[in-house]
């Protein structure tokens, strides 16, 4: 008798028999593109009016994201095993792009972060270890078991760490702690006893306060102290966030309107188009403009969760979650550096914020994510 072949369908989808879409045949997941595209897009309505209608600024972030959207339809290309073959390069190369700017590094503001590429200007190599650390933790893990023992929970550690420190000693102490959490994410995603969990939040409570002396610089303890109690410098450092606060909480439910912002306008909110933006919306368009915002945030971070679960290996499914909540991560820290709950640390809101290479990071990102679930293949069982 002949033999019979039958597809198995994946956890979550259905068997498709009509011709492939212009979108599926480059590989890209609609859902996720249209939502992100949607956000880019009120970010930059947003970002018009924070930047007093420059339109220098507009175009400037719309070229960013122009760039970004390239690379995410340039890596959603490539299959996920010739990203993972890549990633210990990449990691290797990006410790030693970040060794380069401790030593060669354009120091600007007293933060020596970047590298002068002479004719393309500068780039900050941190922001491609957003992306290879949790890769290197994906790839670590890809062939091993899970759960994760406790012997290659310290390699993963290590593999966190050391970009992480080097990043810090810039310093760069926001960028560090979006690496660190991308590759813990990675690493929780591959199985953590709760016992590792807990005894390791003991020790940072515990080596929280010696870090606050002997580690952080002094503009970074003063932005811990403005955080405890910002009213204690109302005219300095602790201006940023009571004028931040007082700006979303003049918002109210439906805001004052497009450009109708006082606190931004009259000069008030220092950062308005950056690190604070968030607060120039909450003032424009209340807190019914934060819920389309937050909308756009969870539909993305769902969509990547979704996509993680479908993975069809190690590697897909730890780096996909890793992209997705890392992700989520950004935008619980900037919104609540914003509203107080956090010390400023200096981390943009993710595709409103103007900013440099960081949006073309997530976006190249998200490119990688649509790749692990694009690429994936019906299982061919026989009988």
């Amino acid at each position: 008798m002949a033999e019979q072949h039958f597809y198995r369908q994946l956890p979550g989808e259905s068997l498709d028999t009509t011709p492939p879409s212009l979108l599926s045949r480059l590989h890209l997941d609609p859902p996720l593109l249209i939502t992100l595209l949607l956000l880019s897009g009120f970010g930059l309505w947003v970002l018009y009016s924070a930047a007093n209608a420059d339109m220098a600024v507009t175009n400037k972030q719309s070229i960013r994201i122009g760039i970004g959207l390239g690379a995410l339809v340039l890596l959603a290309q490539v299959p996920p095993r010739v990203l993972r073959f890549w990633t210990p390069i990449i990691y290797a190369g990006g410790l030693i792009l970040l060794l380069l700017v401790l030593v060669a590094g354009t120091e600007i503001k007293g933060a020596q972060r970047w590298l002068s590429i002479p004719g393309l200007g500068r780039f900050q190599p941190a922001e491609l270890l957003k992306l290879a650390a949790p890769a290197m933790v994906a790839w670590y893990f890809h062939e091993r078991h899970l759960p994760a023992r406790l012997k290659d929970v310290f390699i993963a550690l290590s593999i966190v760490a050391l970009p992480s420190l080097l990043i810090a000693l810039q310093p760069d102490l926001g960028t560090a702690l979006l690496v660190a959490a991308g590759g813990l994410i990675a690493l929780f995603i591959a199985g953590l006893s709760w016992r590792l969990i807990l005894l390791t939040a003991s020790l940072i409570a515990v080596a929280a306060p010696l870090a606050y002396y002997f580690v952080l610089h002094d503009y970074q303890r003063r932005r811990v102290d403005t955080f405890i109690n910002p009213e204690a410098d109302p005219l300095g450092a602790g201006w940023n966030i009571i004028q931040s606060k007082t700006a979303i909480g003049s918002g109210g439910l439906t805001g004052k309107g497009w450009f109708e912002g006082t606190q931004s306008r009259l000069d008030f909110l220092p950062e308005s188009s950056t690190d604070f933006i968030f607060a120039v919306l909450g003032e424009e368009f209340g807190f019914l403009g934060f819920l389309v915002l937050l909308a756009c945030y969870l539909t993305i971070v769902l969509r990547s969760l979704l996509i993680s679960y479908q993975a069809q290996d190690t590697f897909g499914r730890l780096l996909s979650a890793s992209i997705g909540l890392t992700f989520f991560v950004y935008v619980i820290v900037n919104i609540g550096m914003v509203t107080g709950l956090l010390p400023v640390v200096g981390v943009p809101l993710p595709l409103v914020s103007y900013g440099g290479t960081s949006i073309i990071t997530l976006l190249a990102g998200f490119g990688v994510l649509m790749s692990i679930h694009t690429h994936r293949k019906l299982h061919i069982h026989s009988r």
